[in-house]
Order: structure tokens, then sequence, then C-alpha cells
């Protein structure tokens, strides 16, 4: 286990995040949200059928699109910051591109590019603004030309619903992890469509997967209340986070940009900090009023936002 190997380095200080901006907008729950690389940006999606764009510094609400369908389960920002994408009880993933023009109607130049057979449950570009990855209750990954709306390669391999996908950090990018209901996570080959890892060790839904900050590991956040760190060198997991006191399932999982804190958002309306090196929990933050959908750290890693069924989103920092 990784935290006997740790037993030596230093315990982490006292350190203190507070809420420093609540964004006020959606009226019911926030189901995902996703920073522009400018890192100022953030879109979000709610069970209110509405994607909001805001801007974190200033609360305003830039842009607001919104969707034919409630529970848009789905959204992610474009790596140019020139587009966001959507979707979720419509099976589709829809790209809608932004403009400097407020008044723009952003439903008329509405793109959409993947077709499911089930709910959209996440998706993400990959390094450019052309391609799409996305991951659907019909149990399948696919990549998408966003330009076209053309499959380019499906992933088949998880037995149930696929909750959750991140692309690996890379430059080169050609993998990326995938969690669902089968309780499995699947390490998957971009270019092959081949599962090339798979782990099967937590005991209800994964709802959450996200790479370490270096990209040889990954890190899980389940139903079974524990979150999970799968190193992909030693093909197996390495570390347990988890605690006899939570008994709430862990819905979204992300690292500090050191890799050292898994910041993870709980269904019991908290969010946990937890030390990755020793295993230890080093901060619980309150003040969300219902449960925590959905937690992201800023690319520049001096803040993180977290998504609630309170229909609130909060800045931590």
């Amino acid at each position: 286990y990784l935290h006997q190997v740790a037993e030596k380095i230093d315990a982490l200080g006292q350190f203190v995040m507070k809420t420093r901006r609540t964004l006020k907008g959606h009226g019911n729950k926030v189901l995902c949200m996703d920073w522009c690389r400018d890192k100022r940006r953030i879109v979000s999606s709610s069970q209110d059928g509405k994607v909001i764009v805001w801007d974190a510094y200033t609360t305003n609400k830039e842009h607001a699109v919104t969707m034919p369908c409630t529970w848009v389960m789905a959204c992610a920002y474009a790596p140019s910051g020139c587009a966001v994408a959507c979707g979720g009880l419509d099976n589709k993933c829809s790209v809608y591109p932004l403009s400097l023009d407020k008044n723009e109607n952003l439903a008329a130049k509405k793109k959409s590019v993947a077709m499911h057979t089930n709910y959209l449950s996440s998706c993400s570009f990959t390094n450019s603004d052309m391609q799409i990855l996305t991951s659907s209750g019909d149990g399948t990954c696919a990549l998408w030309d966003v330009e076209s709306g053309q499959l380019l390669q499906s992933f088949h391999g998880h037995s149930a619903d696929v909750l959750s996908l991140d692309l690996a950090p890379s430059e080169t990018g050609n993998t990326f992890v995938s969690g669902g209901c089968d309780k499995k996570a699947n390490v998957w080959d971009m270019r092959s469509g081949q599962n090339v890892q798979s782990f099967e060790t937590h005991e209800s839904d994964i709802n959450n997967v996200k790479y370490y900050p270096s990209g040889d590991a990954f890190a899980t956040g389940s139903d079974d209340a524990t979150c999970r760190l799968y190193d992909l060198r030693a093909d197996r997991e390495v570390a347990i986070y988890s605690k006899d006191s939570i008994i709430f399932g862990a819905s979204s999982v992300d690292f500090s940009l050191s890799g050292r804190l898994l910041f993870a958002g709980y269904n019991d309306y908290t969010i946990n900090v937890w030390d990755v090196l020793k295993g230890t929990r080093v901060a619980i933050l309150f003040g969300h009023e219902n449960r925590v959908s959905t937690v992201r750290v800023s690319p520049d890693g001096t803040a993180f936002c977290s998504g609630s069924w309170d229909n609130t989103l909060r800045i931590w920092a």
C-alpha cells in the first residue's frame, strides 16, 4: 500500500479553504461543471435544462442556453474556450459555439455531434476542438468528429451504464479511463478502441474517474463510500480513502495540481480533502445544502469549484 511507503513523508500542515464565491442562477440541481483553460470561466449544467457560462471571478453569467431536455448531466469546455459541449437525457452531445456577442442566439448555432441509445453521462474534448469523447448509459464510450458528427471509434467493454470518463493528461493523450455501474474502471486505447487495463475492486457503482497529474495513476469515487487510487504501471489498486464515519457515496473526485491532495464530493453534502500519499483526511469542507455532484480544480490549481443539488456552485480557495 502507498500509505506504508509514505510513512516517512512529512504530514501536511493545517490548511484552510473557504468559499470565496457562490454562483446562483440554476433553478435545479447542478449536475456537471468544467473550467475553461483561461482559468476564469466555468460552464455548468443542471437538471433544469440550463447550461450556463459564468465568469467565476465576477460571478456574472456570460451565456445561458436552455436545452430541449432536463437532466443535462454532462458539459465540457472546448480547449480553445470558443465552444461548450453538453447533453444528458436527450442521448446526444451538442456543441454550442460561443461568441463575444452577448445577445447572440446560441441555440441557432447548435451542432448535434454524438448520438447514443441512452443518456449521455459525460463528455470531454480531446486535445483539440475537433474531437469529442462521450460516455453513456448505453454502456459504451465513443469518439466523434465534431464537424461531421461522424463516429470515429467506439469502446465496448462495460456491462452497464458508463458514468464517467477522463482523458490521460499527456500531450499525446491516446488513452482514457472510464468508470460505471458495473463497478469497473477501464483504461482504453483511443486509436484501437481496445480495453487495455481493467480494475474491479469497488463494491458499488463508480461515479467518477480522474487521472493523477502525471498520468501514471487514476482515482475513483464510488457509491461504496470510498475513493481509490489505481496505479497503471503496477496494474493494481494502491490506496483506499475511507473512514468508518463516511457512509455516503463519493460522487466526484479531482487532484490538486501537485497530485498531493484529492478533493472528493459526497452525497452527505460535504467535500473531503485527502492526503493522497498518507491516505489521511486533512479537511472537511461544509457549505453545500444538498449532495455535491461535481468538484473540479481550476487549471492553474489556485482554486476549485463544486456543484451541488442545492442549485449552486461554489468556488473554494
